[in-house]
């Protein structure tokens, strides 16, 4: 087969475009959906939101009653001691005892119950973002890691000729003979450039598996286009996840707070007993109450009282830190975007062409015998890392932005 020369080669790297990558039924909202319905996350949460749920339903209920039997008025001492039915005191009790806390207390264990649901199921947003973001930056990951090595596979098949014609060159006499050793270092610093996207692929693979459970995921498709709408994003900043579990959490510590103040309302119990005695003086039928006296309450209720209130004010607080930590985190985040994709438009719309355009000035210059086959070789090789430059440059703009929508924007 014919070798092909510089220029040929040169028409050859410049036409090398985007490879499309194997058809597999995993598009991007495909991984996402799966991440939702398969992730292992997702199912430990939706189990913490049952088993809140499921609380409920005994929160604020009167507790179980209780069984109370016993032996009363059973002589120790005296004429009759040790013997049963001697006297009249002597009686064997069984009864019953409820216990009646305060409205206001089983009240505010139903609202505690009820507002550990709504926590239950902020936990839940949350996670269900942060596996919608993994599952669709390894998605991405995978998408790019695919480009970049089949591009790299094209501009090594296409530079193969190319270097094969150094040795011949350097046997005529043409270049120096330090031109095979230049030569080599460049090929072996592809080779390294292919070994780390193969690793990138394989992690990147390991990763989905992880979020959508399937054993050998391949993608399809194209990573969305979309580009973050900063006035968007600003004005949903309230509606996060993160920022919407701070109201269950504040439900939950007033909750806190009404059955700490219950702690200062009485609570009672009730009683009843039926006692069995000798034949000859009758049985017997008790009842009675008790009711508990919160006479410390400076001492015990108020401190308790005090230290609930004080964390429902924490959490006011961590909620407004939370919000300026997640808006300062956008604005960074729209930066670093804006400065990376200036820098993926200048790659792709300055640096490249102008490594073209000296790859073309160096052809012709070889062509006409004023350099050697070494300086041709680096051109081209430039133009091959260019070209992987822009494919680098872009999935860091396209992996921004998805992680930006998917952080700050809606679709949870």
């Amino acid at each position: 087969m014919r070798a092909l020369g510089p220029v040929s080669a040169l028409a050859l790297i410049v036409s090398a475009g985007a490879v499309p990558v194997r058809a597999e039924p995993l598009t991007f909202e495909a991984a996402l959906s799966r991440a939702a319905s398969d992730a292992p996350d997702l199912r430990a949460a939706a189990l913490g939101v049952e088993a809140a749920e499921a609380s409920v339903t005994a929160a604020g209920r009167l507790p179980d009653p209780r069984l109370a039997f016993g032996l009363d008025g059973f002589p120790v001492s005296g004429p009759a001691a040790g013997r049963f039915g001697e006297d009249s005191f002597t009686a064997l009790r069984v009864g019953i005892e409820q216990d009646l806390p305060s409205r206001a207390r089983r009240r505010a264990e139903r609202s505690l119950a009820e507002s550990a649901v709504g926590v239950a199921i902020s936990n839940n947003a949350v996670a269900s973002r942060e596996v919608r973001i993994a599952a669709g930056l390894a998605w991405i990951d995978l998408y790019y890691a695919g480009r970049k090595l089949a591009a790299l596979d094209d501009i090594l098949a296409t530079l193969e000729p190319l270097w094969d014609t150094v040795p011949a060159g350097v046997a005529s006499g043409s270049d120096r003979p330090a031109t095979v050793l230049e030569v080599a270092r460049l090929r072996a610093a592809l080779d390294d450039r292919r070994t780390e996207l193969i690793a990138q692929s394989q992690t990147a693979r390991a990763i989905l598996t992880r979020w959508t459970g399937d054993p050998d995921p391949s993608v399809e498709g194209s990573p969305p286009q979309d580009a973050p709408e900063p006035v968007i994003l600003r004005a949903g900043l309230d509606d996060l996840p993160e920022l919407r579990a701070y109201g269950a959490r504040d439900r939950q510590a007033q909750a806190e707070i009404d059955l700490a103040r219950a702690g200062a309302r009485p609570d009672w119990s009730m009683q009843a007993s039926y006692q069995r005695r000798d034949p000859r003086f009758g049985d017997m039928l008790s009842l009675g109450a008790s009711v508990s006296l919160p006479l410390f309450q400076r001492e015990r209720q108020q401190p308790i009282i005090a230290a609930r209130t004080a964390d429902a004010a924490r959490v006011a607080v961590e909620r407004d830190g939370k919000r300026r930590q997640l808006q300062a985190e956008l604005e960074a985040d729209l930066a670093q975007h804006a400065t990376d994709h200036a820098q993926w438009m200048r790659a792709r719309d300055v640096i490249l062409p102008l490594a073209l355009h000296q790859s073309d000035l160096e052809t012709a210059a070889y062509a006409a015998g004023r350099i050697g086959l070494a300086e041709v070789v680096q051109t081209f090789t430039a133009v091959a890392e260019a070209r992987l430059d822009v494919l680098d440059k872009e999935a860091v703009v396209t992996r921004h932005a998805a992680e930006i929508s998917l952080t700050y924007g809606g679709g949870q």
